[in-house]
């Protein structure tokens, strides 16, 4: 889950700042961790001690409560909204990426993607979105190829995943819907030849890019199975402690 992470925190400081390149620093002296990080760390967590996925996303989102969180999710972390109030948002989607590195067969992943969405994300489109997510990085990690990732998503999900880099770049703005940034997210990997290259391409097409390179890095990190040292060592300057210790105890358990 690595790649997702490093994935939000290169992203950061352009989701409000689009940028139409691939030419670009990856780390700077903005660039942070978000409230996807945060709610990766949560499903990880939940993953790595047996706990249910609301309590867990409760737990962490009340620990770190000023990050932007979409509305409805921080209503519902504080108590204000009872049980899941049916979100289409991508929040589902890129929070999942533990899963696709936890389990170990399809039927579990899709299982469990399913459960840890529907905490909040019980819309149709929501519960789609994490699967989809996850389910790649299972794909990825059992050394599928590109080609059979796509028409397994395509087959699955329906998701168009024939659009090109140059077809996005020039029209594709900010969509917090699973349905507007999942298949974007995955054409990013699809037209990628490393880690680095996924999250370049994931940013330079703009939109909600810490999410979208998020989303694009899990699938990168477990089809190419190694990530640049100097990227994690970047964000191991910018996550708490505590996420580093969780990561370091999920990579023990599970890896690509």
């Amino acid at each position: 889950m690595v790649g997702a992470i490093i994935g939000d925190c290169i992203g950061s400081r352009f989701e409000r700042n689009n940028i139409k390149t691939k030419d670009f620093e990856l780390f700077n002296k903005y660039s942070k961790y978000t409230d996807d990080t945060v709610l990766i760390i949560a499903i990880a967590d939940s993953i790595l001690n047996a706990n249910a996925y609301d309590q867990s996303l409760i737990k962490y989102g009340r620990k770190y409560p000023f990050l932007p969180y979409g509305a409805n999710f921080k209503k519902w972390f504080a108590g204000g909204i009872s049980g899941p109030y049916c979100s289409w948002g991508n929040g589902s989607a890129v929070r999942v990426c533990p899963i696709g590195f936890a389990f170990n067969d399809e039927k579990s992943v899709l299982m469990q993607a399913k459960k840890s969405a529907e905490v909040t994300h019980n819309h149709s489109e929501g519960i789609k979105g994490a699967q989809a997510v996850a389910i790649a990085i299972f794909l990825a990690r059992e050394n599928k190829s590109k080609a059979v990732i796509k028409q397994y998503i395509q087959d699955k999900f329906g998701y168009d995943l024939n659009r090109s880099l140059e077809e996005l770049r020039p029209t594709y703005k900010f969509d917090l819907s699973c349905q507007g940034s999942v298949p974007e997210a995955l054409i990013a990997f699809l037209h990628s030849e490393s880690y680095e290259d996924a999250v370049r391409n994931a940013i330079s097409i703009g939109g909600d890019s810490d999410t979208i390179a998020s989303m694009t890095g899990g699938i990168a990190e477990a089809y190419y199975k190694e990530i640049p040292d100097s990227l994690f060592i970047q964000m191991n300057k910018i996550i708490p402690l505590e996420f580093q210790l969780i990561i370091n105890q999920f990579r023990e358990k599970h890896t690509t």
